[in-house]
């Protein structure tokens, strides 16, 4: 089965314009991701999808693999099929560019349950939630579950909302493990030809709603494995972000 990562990364980023090429221990942060990626043991090849020549020159200089995509992409979805599209691939992964501290093991254990069951077609991450702000904060997405694993539902909303407990919510609540509830980390596997699908498929009343494509392929019908992983990682969405993956960087090298 060969199994490709693509990293897509654009330079005009609306909060952070040129967040792919910033700096983190004297290397860019799209280094970060794709030498991380690299380290997966089930990845057979690794590239960044880009529209913008500075970040497929930085790509190249350190030895990386870059494929220039069209400026009209509205999404990474549609950026990750137009390089999907050229490649053999069974499999695609979609790791995103600003997550600079992704772990390897956990883009291995997305990919797991596509190796046991072939109809799969497309698969994500959750992790703990383990404080009361990312509980209750619109940019960290919630998902639940069914008992096989798979996607119920993604929202920006608090979820489950937890009725008889919601004015006594505290961060204990959630670091202890009395309240069970999960964020999504976006890294998305697909299968090829599926992602091929997907990305045809017309926005839906959700998905524009939430402003999450996954919910595309939820009211479409389509199941979504979803793997609990122990780790966790830093989407820089902000220069503030940077601040705060720089400083997770410097404390795990010591």
């Amino acid at each position: 089965m060969k199994i490709t990562a693509v990293i897509p990364a654009r330079y005009a980023s609306v909060r952070f314009p040129g967040k792919a090429l910033a700096e983190i221990d004297g290397r860019p942060m799209i280094q970060h991701v794709y030498e991380r990626t690299s380290q997966a043991t089930l990845v057979n090849r690794v590239i960044v999808a880009t529209d913008d020549p500075r970040i497929a020159d930085v790509i190249t200089v350190f030895g990386g693999e870059a494929v220039m995509t069209s400026t009209g992409h509205e999404t990474g979805t549609d950026r990750l099929a137009e390089v999907a599209a050229g490649l053999d691939s069974d499999i695609i992964v979609n790791v995103q560019g600003d997550e600079p501290l992704i772990n390897p093991v956990m883009i291995d254990q997305a990919l797991q349950p596509f190796l046991e069951e072939p109809g799969l077609l497309m698969g994500t991450v959750k992790t703990r939630i383990k404080c009361l702000h990312d509980f209750l904060s619109p940019n960290v997405v919630k998902v639940v579950t069914n008992n096989s694993g798979d996607a119920l539902y993604f929202s920006r909303s608090p979820l489950p909302f937890f009725r008889d407990k919601w004015k006594d919510l505290k961060d204990e609540s959630f670091c202890c493990g009395k309240l069970l509830c999960y964020k999504h980390v976006g890294m998305y596997v697909y299968r090829r030809d599926f992602l091929l699908k997907f990305a045809a498929m017309p926005a839906t009343f959700l998905e524009i709603s939430e402003k999450l494509e996954q919910l595309r392929a939820l009211e479409n019908g389509i199941k979504i494995r979803v793997v609990e992983t122990e780790f966790e990682s830093i989407g820089v969405d902000t220069p503030d972000d940077l601040v705060k993956a720089q400083e997770q960087y410097r404390k795990s090298r010591k």
